[in-house]
């Protein structure tokens, strides 16, 4: 493996001057370098791989066993070792099996609670299980993590879809979070889903405390407007939840990757059973692909390989999401999450020290904000920033088409400006027809240069529907699985959550006053005293 990545940094260094435009120079370059799956088309050819670095990528991607690996996770082996368990979030948007996990098939289980999740959300979305005060208006998901990023985003990005009652996430355990989407509410008329799979998340489980007591003003039985999204069946018990209102998942099934069952549930009521199956068919469409498409003609295998060759080869620290689709504005930080946490390690399977960098820094907005805000950094400042553009063909409102005619210039237009650059040659003409001459023209022409060749993909699809959003998150998923095999780490576990969580825990007593602050720093210490001294707590 060694051998590989020298080769590969071997080759980048040889190439290092050469200009992303020259290698449109082949006039097949577009096609060669962007592959399609399923009305999705993935472009790569604005970066610096040519067919060489995608021949050593290739070949890393084999010697690291990307298919191998990736058979023992569809077929339900325990690839997450440091755990102990399978990796089958895909099995939740599966439509049949066997999947077997220790002897037994997971498929009945899992069609058999998304039947009770279609069953549950149809009857709240059609009157049949009602308020204390009438049919539910309103929804609340209290959940942090996976069980809040992923469908507070896939909600929005399918608002176009929305017939069901309004839903609200709430994820934070600042009380302005839960205060602030509860202002409003009839809470006669609210259901609240407390979304976490132990029961015990202590800012889900503070959440939805204040949730019940802000229902009991109201209402005589507050849990009867209560679902537990969880595993725990006997702690959403003694909440005050029934068996029936509880949809429980395996722990096959990590935070970041569940959307796709139970922690789906607001989604569902959103946009109703027949738009969720679409979405869930997209994100199975795209399994398929993964699964049966060579590694050279494989999207999620692509993507991630751009991704290597941006981060671990060439040095670039950081990657730009950018989606020209504004109801896509928090896939950004979904993807930080699905990302950063899943390849943010710097210990190998084994044990070892990593060889080479872990996962970048992911970051975001949509465009055409974005534009107005950092895009300056990523066009003049002195570090490359790699980003990744998505953009759907056709928007949903059909009477502001010249609004989706500009956004889509835009998208595209940023993409050349950053390959293309502009050069001091062309700035000092730019200058001259103002009128400028001498040390001016120079001084204002140096401040007008593009330094340009710097890389960009863009993934064009049809449009945001359930089907292709299903497709993206899909994607994604996969082509963190398969950076993190060749980078040779675990990505579905997430130690490095746990540290400041257990120090906050041993903290609340200091800041009550119930403990002692002996063994904390001088730092902890004068921070609890600023605080208490100005009556937070």
């Amino acid at each position: 493996m060694a051998d590989l990545w020298a080769n590969l940094r071997d080759h980048a260094d040889r190439n290092d001057d050469r200009h992303i435009l020259d290698l449109f120079e082949d006039p097949g370059r577009a096609e060669s370098f962007s592959v399609r799956a399923d009305g999705m088309l993935f472009d790569y050819s604005k970066t610096r791989i040519d067919a060489g670095a995608r021949g050593l990528l290739l070949d890393l991607a084999r010697a690291s066993d990307v298919e191998g690996r990736r058979a023992a996770m569809f077929s339900g082996e325990k690839i997450n070792e440091t755990e102990g368990r399978a990796v089958l979030h895909t099995a939740l948007r599966a439509s049949g099996g066997p999947i077997i996990v220790d002897g037994a098939d997971v498929m009945a289980g899992v069609l058999e609670t998304r039947a009770r999740l279609y069953d549950f959300a149809e009857a709240v979305r059609g009157g049949g299980f009602a308020g204390q005060g009438g049919a539910i208006t309103d929804v609340v998901n209290i959940g942090i993590g996976g069980s809040d990023l992923g469908p507070a985003m896939a909600t929005l990005a399918l608002a176009p879809y929305h017939d069901g009652p309004r839903v609200h996430y709430v994820s934070n355990v600042d009380g302005a979070d839960i205060n602030d989407a509860l202002q409003g509410l009839d809470p006669k008329t609210t259901l609240v889903i407390v979304a976490s799979k132990t029961f015990t998340t202590i800012e889900t489980m503070t959440n939805a405390r204040t949730a019940r007591d802000w229902m009991a003003e109201a209402v005589a039985d507050p849990s009867a407007q209560f679902v537990a999204l969880s595993s725990a069946t006997d702690k959403a018990g003694a909440f005050g939840i029934p068996p029936e209102r509880v949809f429980g998942f395996e722990d096959w099934v990590g935070g970041r990757y569940s959307l796709w069952g139970p922690i789906g549930l607001g989604l569902m009521i959103a946009v109703g059973d027949a738009a969720f199956q679409q979405f869930l068919d997209g994100a199975a469409a795209m399994d398929r692909h993964f699964q049966e498409a060579d590694l050279g003609d494989n999207l999620p295998v692509l993507l991630a390989l751009v991704g290597i060759w941006h981060n671990q080869v060439q040095g670039f620290a950081t990657r730009a999401v950018l989606p020209y689709d504004n109801r896509l504005s928090r896939l950004p930080a979904y993807l930080q999450q699905l990302e950063m946490e899943s390849n943010g390690k710097s210990v190998a399977m084994d044990g070892t020290r990593l060889q080479v960098d872990s996962g970048p820094i992911v970051w975001g907005e949509p465009g055409t904000n974005g534009q107005h805000a950092f895009y300056q950094l990523i066009h003049q400042g002195t570090r490359v920033v790699p980003c990744e553009f998505l953009l759907a063909a056709r928007g949903h409102e059909p009477n502001l088409t010249h609004h989706h005619r500009l956004l889509v210039a835009n998208c595209l237009a940023q993409s050349e400006a950053l390959m293309r650059g502009r050069s001091m040659e062309e700035a000092r003409a730019l200058m001259g027809k103002k009128g400028l001459t001498g040390a001016e023209l120079e001084r204002q022409a140096a401040h007008r240069v593009f330094p340009g060749n710097r890389p960009s993909t863009t993934l064009l699809y049809d449009q945001l529907t359930p089907f292709t959003l299903g497709q993206i998150i899909a994607l994604y998923e996969h082509r963190v699985f398969v950076e993190g095999v060749i980078l040779g780490i675990n990505s579905f576990d997430q130690w490095g959550v746990e540290l400041g969580k257990e120090l906050a825990v041993a903290l609340e007593p200091v800041l009550t006053g119930e403990a002692e602050d002996a063994d904390k720093d001088g730092s902890t210490r004068a921070l609890v005293a600023a605080v208490k001294a100005a009556g937070g707590i």
